[in-house]
């Protein structure tokens, strides 16, 4: 029972009620200020089992590396693992808050030995390979080229890291609450004895994103001294975790099956898989359960499951929200490549804006670790007869076409194995025309396509199955240099000004003379011919699948208001690429899902610029194995089909979603203990017109700790199969825009009925794990 209620911090509204249920929140630790060293956390790292490891103690120790920016800019820092083992402090020149001197391991995308990055290849000639390492992040944030002084050094870190990221990605979502905790209780702890006051419970509870009325705190705190004596240790700490770790919604959840014995039989759980809608949901399936997530041995033993293996089992992957069997190829890989939504980048070589920032080979590497499976090249004369990439006519810095290929045959297939499309947007002459050809022939070698794979039907299109480790060039094809109409056919975008104005152009560029295409670039245009779109043609025998048309945002919303089922059915038969309008000088997006309504396949994004965009593209990426390939909905690929996504019919599915708790907020200003989040959820659900809606609850006053709703949301959705479903949480503010905090998207068709936890990403993608929400879906079909 609470002794006491939450209190009020900014908010004249009555506060909407929270009771203290679910686990802790905690945000990663920031690191100590200082360059000090600390006696390690010996518990957090034993709990990693990593206690004994040569490599992990040198990391505690730290290392004086070399950081590598330019030619210029060198300069030796200290870095060391910190106590909790999941992140790494770093010296700066001038100290920042605490937050900016941390990395965390999570977030972690790859380590590379030796020259392996774009800065190390460009500024690291001097130093030997084998000292080198770069660390890649998920996200934005930028590689860290490092310089160790001796190569086992630099090996100690390549390999401490690799075990560290092994085994953070071993731990149970259990492992890593009672994991955080305790590095949150070491920080806490101020004088380093293991013991703790009143005074430093308090400061831990702030920590851990909740602001708890003193008198509670204080009843909690005396019902754990069972020495009396103002200090809790030992056995009375675990005792108050224990019970900042409870979650009363899932134990009534498992007291509603179990009974009076307060365990589950197999074939009570079998009950419970069954009400939760789970396909196989058999005796068999739930003895494995009870096997693979029950904690004491005797139970196991048994066949019974605990409330601590039930638990265990909901904070798994096979209790979350998105369906564990879709997170691998599932769908049917052997029809053309027109019947899929391949995700695609725009200005795939910039980092930030495309005015005046930065273009890197690292963008290609970090869009391939994204799926990405269509990047752009927008290639332009350069110095000494090698062709550049860059934006054109703007402070964006070049980097060579040359490199880029490079990188396209060392990274295009690490996550996936299913074909690229590089679209060329080609500003060269004739003679640098002729070098980027030979320099995607002797690079890519046999991963080029440079014929017809069917040699009797050699304008259909072929099947990214067909096309697995292959490499299409998306270009101007000779002899067809100009148009039916005598309009003179391009590889460029096209012009974003309006009509009348675009043939004005048009005129002025066939006064000056098309710029010509070298025969050695034409002939490695295979299956992705460049074309201008002008009409769309009405029968299917007219087609033309090996043509490619791209078209600005807004011409291709034109065409969806205009022609609708036209359009659908244009892009049932043949490639369609839609890219941001030119105006977007910050490279913001546009939203994905109008594009994908309508059949579009490489629909463009900046994969550089966060934002809901870019979180419904991975969203509609997530599953199929993170390949770059969905397969479109029937409707979208019959080539005599009805289907207007303007006019869909009526409602076929209700979704409907109980928001119950969330668990691990993380705190957004991490260097205020008093700031604590005010949350709420908002549900999205993104399709065609009528099917988007958003709805959200309640806040929830200073409590990211565990938050509870217990709202409902329902909502009518007309084309199912098109929805992605997007759970957002904000902190609420009254006098400014919400803060974000988190967010998770998926497709509707892989939302799993039930009680599911829905694992939170931040802004840029990356993990904000223990971060969850707990929901529970269920959908009904007419």
């Amino acid at each position: 029972m609470l002794c006491g209620r939450w209190r009020s911090r900014r908010r004249r509204e009555p506060p909407v009620p929270a009771q203290v249920a679910a686990s802790v929140a905690f945000p990663p630790p920031p690191a100590p200020q200082d360059g000090s060293t600390r006696r390690p956390g010996l518990r957090a790292l034993k709990k990693m089992g990593l206690t004994e490891d040569e490599d992990v103690h040198a990391m505690l120790r730290g290392s004086r590396l070399c950081k590598i920016r330019s030619r210029k800019w060198q300069k030796e820092r200290l870095y060391r693992l910190q106590e909790d083992g999941l992140s790494v402090w770093f010296q700066r020149r001038i100290p920042r808050a605490p937050s900016q001197h941390i990395f965390f391991v999570q977030h972690i995308d790859t380590v590379r030995e030796g020259h392996q990055s774009e800065g190390l290849r460009r500024f690291g000639g001097a130093f030997a390979p084998e000292r080198c390492l770069t660390i890649a992040f998920k996200g934005r944030r930028k590689n860290l080229d490092l310089v160790a002084p001796t190569a086992e050094e630099a090996q100690r870190w390549v390999r401490g890291l690799a075990k560290l990221r092994a085994r953070l990605d071993a731990m149970t979502q259990r492992e890593r609450l009672d994991h955080w905790i305790h590095s949150y209780l070491h920080r806490a702890d101020s004088n380093q004895d293991s013991k703790m006051s009143f005074k430093e419970i308090k400061s831990l509870l702030r920590m851990l994103n909740v602001d708890m009325n003193d008198m509670y705190a204080y009843c909690l705190f005396k019902e754990c001294d069972r020495s009396n004596n103002e200090r809790l240790e030992g056995a009375e700490i675990e005792e108050f975790l224990l019970r900042l770790l409870k979650r009363p919604e899932l134990e009534e959840i498992f007291h509603r099956y179990s009974g009076e014995d307060r365990v589950l039989s197999a074939p009570e759980l079998q009950e419970f898989l069954e009400d939760q809608g789970e396909d196989g949901a058999t005796l068999a399936h739930a003895q494995q359960l009870i096997q693979t997530y029950e904690l004491n041995e005797t139970a196991k033993q048994h066949e019974l499951m605990t409330l601590d293996g039930f638990m265990m089992y909901l904070l798994s992957p096979e209790g979350a929200a998105l369906d564990q069997a879709h997170k691998h190829v599932f769908q049917d890989m052997d029809q053309p490549l027109a019947h899929y939504f391949i995700s695609s980048s725009h200005n795939t070589y910039l980092t930030d804006s495309q005015i005046g920032g930065p273009s890197s080979t690292e963008a290609y590497v970090r869009a391939f670790a994204q799926g990405c499976r269509c990047v752009e090249l927008d290639c332009w004369e350069g110095p000494g007869g090698e062709p550049i990439i860059y934006h054109g006519h703007t402070l964006t810095s070049k980097i060579l076409f040359r490199d880029v290929v490079q990188v396209v045959r060392d990274h295009a297939f690490t996550l996936s194995p299913y074909p690229v499309i590089l679209s060329l947007e080609n500003h060269c002459g004739l003679e640098q025309q002729s070098v980027m050809a030979r320099h995607l022939r002797t690079i890519l070698g046999d991963m080029l396509v440079t014929q017809a794979l069917d040699s009797e039907n050699p304008e259909e299109l072929p099947s990214p199955e067909q096309l697995k480790g292959r490499v299409l060039v998306k270009g101007k094809k000779l002899p067809g240099v100009r148009g039916e109409d005598g309009r003179i056919l391009s590889d460029r975008e096209e012009d974003e000004e309006e009509e009348e104005e675009e043939e004005e152009m048009e005129a002025v560029e066939q006064k000056r003379g098309a710029k010509q295409i070298s025969p050695e670039l034409s002939a490695l245009v295979v299956y992705c011919c460049a074309t201008r779109l002008r009409t769309l043609r009405p029968a299917p025998a007219l087609s033309q699948p090996c043509h490619v048309s791209s078209l600005s945002e807004r011409k291709a919303k034109k065409l969806i208001r205009e022609a609708g089922n036209s359009f659908v059915r244009h892009n049932a038969r043949q490639l369609t690429r839609v890219y941001p309008l030119g105006l977007r000088m910050n490279s913001a997006n546009y939203s994905p899902q109008e594009m994908w309504n309508s059949g579009c396949q490489l629909v463009a994004l900046n994969f550089q610029t966060p934002g809901y965009e870019m979180d419904l593209n991975a969203g509609r990426f997530l599953v199929n194995g993170q390949c770059g390939y969905i397969l479109k909905p029937e409707c979208l690929r019959r080539p005599d089909t009805d289907f207007d996504p303007e006019c869909p019919g009526p409602p076929r599915t209700t979704l409907t979603i109980q928001v119950l708790t969330a668990q691990q907020l993380p705190k957004l200003n991490a260097e205020k203990p008093n700031s604590i989040v005010d949350p709420l959820v908002r549900i999205e659900t993104h399709g065609v017109p009528v099917d988007c809606a958003r709805k959200e609850t309640n806040y929830v006053l200073n409590n990211g700790f565990n938050p509870r709703w217990g709202q409902t949301l329902q909502f009518q959705l007309r084309v199912p199969e098109l929805v992605l479903v997007r759970f957002v949480v904000e902190d609420y503010d009254t006098a400014s825009p919400n803060d974000f905090v988190g967010q998770f998207t998926l497709p509707l068709n892989s939302l799993k009925q039930g009680y599911r936890h829905i694992h939170l990403l931040s802004k840029d993608g990356a993990s904000l794990s223990p971060a969850t929400l707990f929901v529970h879906i269920q959908t009904q079909h007419s």
